[in-house]
This record gives C-alpha cells, sequence and structure tokens, in this order.
C-alpha cells in the first residue's frame, strides 16, 4: 500500500472532530489512570498548544493529530494521535521515523511524554526512545540526536 500522508494545520472548525478524536484514542488512557475525562478538561488537552496541531491525512481522509513543538536543539512531539480505525497499519511509526530523520538533520533530541497505561511507549521503545524521567502518570522519553 503506497502510504501517501499529508497534515494541515488545524482550525476552529475542527474542533468537533478533534473532540471525537481523543475522545477515543486518549479518554480510555485518562480514565485508567484516573485522571479527569470530562468534556471540558479533553477540550482543554485539544486546545494547549493548539497553534501547533495539524490535522493528518491518509488519501485525503482524516485519521489523526500531529502537535509538534521545535525549539534550538529539541523537537518535542506534543500530542500525536491516531483514529482507532487507522492504528495497527504503521502509520504513528511512519510519522515518528519522519519526525526523528529530521531532527536528527538539525541534531535536535526528540521527546515526549506517554501515559503509563497507554501501550504506544512500545512503539516509542522500540524507535530509540529512552525514559528518562517519570512522574505519577507519565514516562518522559527522548532519542538524543547529537
Amino acid at each position: 500500500m503506497d502510504i501517501q500522508l499529508t497534515y494541515k494545520k488545524a482550525t476552529e472548525n475542527d474542533i468537533d472532530y478533534l473532540l471525537d478524536l481523543r475522545t477515543k484514542t486518549m479518554v480510555p488512557h485518562y480514565a485508567e489512570s484516573d485522571l479527569p475525562t470530562d468534556r471540558e478538561t479533553t477540550l482543554q488537552r485539544i486546545l494547549y498548544e493548539f497553534d501547533k496541531a495539524c490535522i493528518i491525512f491518509l488519501h485525503h481522509q482524516r485519521i489523526g493529530l500531529l502537535k509538534v513543538n521545535e525549539t534550538a536543539g529539541k523537537t518535542e512531539i506534543l500530542q500525536l494521535q491516531i483514529d482507532p480505525e487507522f492504528q495497527g497499519l504503521g502509520l504513528g511509526g511512519k510519522i515518528l521515523k519522519n519526525i526523528l530523520a529530521g531532527a536528527a538533520e538539525k541534531g535536535n533530541a526528540v521527546w515526549l511524554s506517554v501515559l503509563k497505561t497507554n501501550k504506544a511507549q512500545h512503539l516509542y521503545t522500540s524507535l530509540g526512545f529512552k525514559i528518562i524521567g517519570e512522574d505519577e502518570y507519565s514516562y518522559f522519553m527522548e532519542v538524543e540526536n547529537k
């Protein structure tokens, strides 16, 4: 299958889609971690760094969300969500590999956090992310590119 992923900056018109996406992808992990799952909290998480939000498209169909923050020496993956209907196809890995390659060209470390209840941490580990810290709910992971 020829995977053609494209990205479009999210707008206010995408909020309903993003609420649905986040409800499907993240609310179960928040619930398992005994963290708030109400609509207002979910909306706040969507609006966090919203200027960096991009809708991910596969062959012109919305399949997820990506938020990345780049600073000098660091690329931070703020949010990556793939609709469950499209999980297991290697799309998350492809997106992460592209981010890692771009960061490596710049010499940037790549950083993210993942809930301890989220099985995506296994994907991150397989791509070279190492746990560099944790709190009660999350692991903080990094790939160094020096």
